[in-house]
Protein backbone atom coordinates (compact mmCIF):
# COMPACT_ATOMS: atom_id res chain seq x y z
CA UNK A 1 0.00 0.00 0.00
CA UNK A 2 1.20 3.28 -1.26
CA UNK A 3 0.56 6.31 1.67
CA UNK A 4 1.98 9.93 0.77
CA UNK A 5 3.32 11.60 3.97
CA UNK A 6 2.69 15.35 4.01
CA UNK A 7 4.21 17.88 6.18
CA UNK A 8 4.43 21.12 6.78
CA UNK A 9 7.01 23.02 9.19
CA UNK A 10 6.41 24.48 11.92
CA UNK A 11 7.10 28.97 11.44
CA UNK A 12 10.78 29.59 11.78
CA UNK A 13 11.99 25.87 11.90
CA UNK A 14 14.59 25.60 9.56
CA UNK A 15 17.44 25.07 12.48
CA UNK A 16 15.38 22.09 13.96
CA UNK A 17 15.56 20.78 10.04
CA UNK A 18 19.27 21.52 9.20
CA UNK A 19 20.28 19.41 12.96
CA UNK A 20 18.13 16.90 11.76
CA UNK A 21 18.30 16.17 8.51
CA UNK A 22 21.23 13.77 8.95
CA UNK A 23 19.42 11.63 11.39
CA UNK A 24 16.01 11.93 9.56
CA UNK A 25 17.95 10.85 6.08
CA UNK A 26 19.69 7.86 7.63
CA UNK A 27 16.24 6.79 8.73
CA UNK A 28 14.65 7.31 5.28
CA UNK A 29 17.34 4.43 3.76
CA UNK A 30 17.50 2.30 6.62
CA UNK A 31 13.62 1.61 6.68
CA UNK A 32 13.14 0.04 3.46
CA UNK A 33 9.71 1.32 3.05
CA UNK A 34 10.40 5.28 1.43
CA UNK A 35 9.33 4.37 -2.72
CA UNK A 36 10.12 8.45 -2.86
CA UNK A 37 11.02 11.53 -0.32
CA UNK A 38 11.95 15.17 -0.95
CA UNK A 39 11.88 18.52 0.90
CA UNK A 40 8.72 20.68 0.30
CA UNK A 41 9.93 24.24 -0.67
CA UNK A 42 8.77 27.61 -0.66
CA UNK A 43 9.66 30.51 -3.36
CA UNK A 44 12.99 31.23 -2.64
CA UNK A 45 13.94 27.30 -2.45
CA UNK A 46 14.14 27.27 1.34
CA UNK A 47 12.68 23.48 3.10
CA UNK A 48 8.93 24.18 4.32
CA UNK A 49 8.12 20.64 4.86
CA UNK A 50 8.09 17.16 3.46
CA UNK A 51 6.63 14.65 1.45
CA UNK A 52 7.26 11.03 1.57
CA UNK A 53 5.85 8.31 -0.72
CA UNK A 54 6.28 5.23 1.86
CA UNK A 55 5.57 1.43 0.95
CA UNK A 56 4.04 -0.36 3.60
CA UNK A 57 1.09 -2.95 4.57
CA UNK A 58 -1.03 -0.61 5.61
CA UNK A 59 -1.62 3.05 7.05
CA UNK A 60 -1.04 1.71 10.60
CA UNK A 61 2.07 1.00 9.73
CA UNK A 62 2.33 4.42 7.94
CA UNK A 63 1.65 5.83 11.64
CA UNK A 64 4.11 4.00 13.09
CA UNK A 65 6.93 5.49 10.86
CA UNK A 66 5.62 8.59 10.62
CA UNK A 67 5.99 8.46 14.34
CA UNK A 68 9.36 7.54 14.50
CA UNK A 69 11.12 9.82 12.10
CA UNK A 70 13.62 11.85 13.56
CA UNK A 71 11.88 15.36 12.42
CA UNK A 72 8.83 14.38 14.17
CA UNK A 73 11.07 13.64 17.34
CA UNK A 74 12.10 16.68 17.07
CA UNK A 75 8.91 18.64 16.70
CA UNK A 76 9.55 20.10 13.31
CA UNK A 77 6.13 19.58 12.12
CA UNK A 78 3.12 21.91 12.47
CA UNK A 79 1.42 19.39 10.41
CA UNK A 80 1.25 15.35 9.00
CA UNK A 81 -1.36 13.67 6.55
CA UNK A 82 -1.18 10.42 5.61
CA UNK A 83 -3.31 9.62 2.49
CA UNK A 84 -3.19 6.47 0.05
CA UNK A 85 -1.90 7.37 -3.16
CA UNK A 86 -2.41 5.41 -6.21
CA UNK A 87 0.60 5.61 -8.65
CA UNK A 88 -0.25 6.52 -11.83
CA UNK A 89 3.05 7.62 -13.67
Amino acid sequence: MLIALIAHDKPDALQIRKDTRDAHLDYLKSTGVVSQAGPLLDDEGVMIGSLVILDVADKAAAEEWAANDPYAKAGLFQSVTLTAWNKVI
